[in-house]
């Protein structure tokens, strides 16, 4: 019911990842709506979304929505919503994020100097994953107090968001049900008349 009648390339699919064909203004546009539109209180909503902009800043790519999830399940908030606010990390916003919570992470560790890294030898190296630990690590640790930073932000500003909208669409039904009460109670006078 939801797919495409013509299904992409993946070349094409690789594209619409990084830029999306209707614009990132569009697009944002779009997500932001649907986060307003769901069912629930503005404070579960919000829960939801900072839960998935936390998990969005964790050096584990494959399983952000699912930790988001989770995290959204314990905290009571939208797991739906948990799973939009992830999209707070994309291909536009990794690289910073990813350089951010790295050198934090050394930081904390108290590592000297950076630790330069060519990306190209390590994942053709047969110690793949040997040398892939000491960039992990630090980056898992600088992650979490720049995720909670994230989560502060982006709570409240989807809360107040959603409020703002809910509020308008409550007034906009209470309208709409006055004004069709209104029409009947004038349809109403004018059967009497007659």
């Amino acid at each position: 019911m939801f797919r495409r009648r013509v299904e992409l390339h993946p070349l094409q699919k690789l594209r619409e990842a990084f830029w999306p064909r209707i614009g990132w203004k569009r697009a944002t546009r779009y997500v932001w709506r649907r986060v307003w539109r769901l069912s629930g209180t503005p404070h579960t909503i919000a829960i939801g979304f900072a839960a998935g902009a936390f998990t969005s800043f964790s050096p584990l790519l494959g399983f952000h929505i699912m930790m988001a999830v989770v995290i959204a399940w314990v905290l009571r908030g939208n797991l739906i919503a948990a799973a939009f606010g992830t999209l707070v990390g994309n291909p536009l916003s990794y690289p910073p994020i990813w350089i951010a919570t790295y050198d934090l992470g050394t930081r904390m560790l108290g590592m000297s100097g950076r630790h330069h890294v060519n990306l190209t030898e390590v994942l053709m190296s047969h110690k793949a994953f040997d040398m892939i630990l000491p960039v992990l690590v630090p980056m898992a640790l600088g992650s979490v107090p720049l995720g909670i930073a994230a989560a502060f932000v982006t709570y409240f500003i989807v809360k107040a968001a959603v409020a703002a909208y809910q509020l308008r669409r409550r007034e906009q039904l209470e309208e709409r049900a006055m004004a069709r009460q209104a029409e009947r109670d004038a349809l109403a006078d004018n059967d009497e008349q007659e």
